[in-house]
């Protein structure tokens, strides 16, 4: 069963960085999501899908995989890109759009 390691982003409502340096070992869907007919659940077989093991480093998430013989891929976290932006440039007489109301 393939699985994917990466390490997850921060969500919308939290301003630091905490939980965003450990890596995740998730494993992938194997088996299809079924909806019962009576109630409108949705429930699947594959019980993988419901573990989510987590590790400090990639090497180590890697290397359990490897130890365990399970088939993963590795994404690359992306790293924000900050956009130094002043105030004062609101008002700057080179702006580039007009200021109105």
């Amino acid at each position: 069963m393939p699985a994917k390691i990466y390490r997850p982003a921060k969500t919308a409502m939290q301003s630091g960085k905490a939980k965003t340096n450990i890596w995740v070992l998730e494993f992938d869907q194997e088996i299809p999501r079924k909806i019962d007919p009576i109630m409108g659940y949705t429930s699947s077989a594959d019980t993988r899908q419901q573990l989510k093991l987590t590790f400090d480093t990639q090497e180590l998430a890697e290397a359990y995989a490897q130890r365990e013989g399970i088939e993963y891929r590795v994404i690359a976290p992306k790293d924000p890109t900050r956009q130094t932006v002043s105030y004062s440039d609101n008002f700057r007489y080179s702006r580039i759009q007009p200021w109105t109301h």
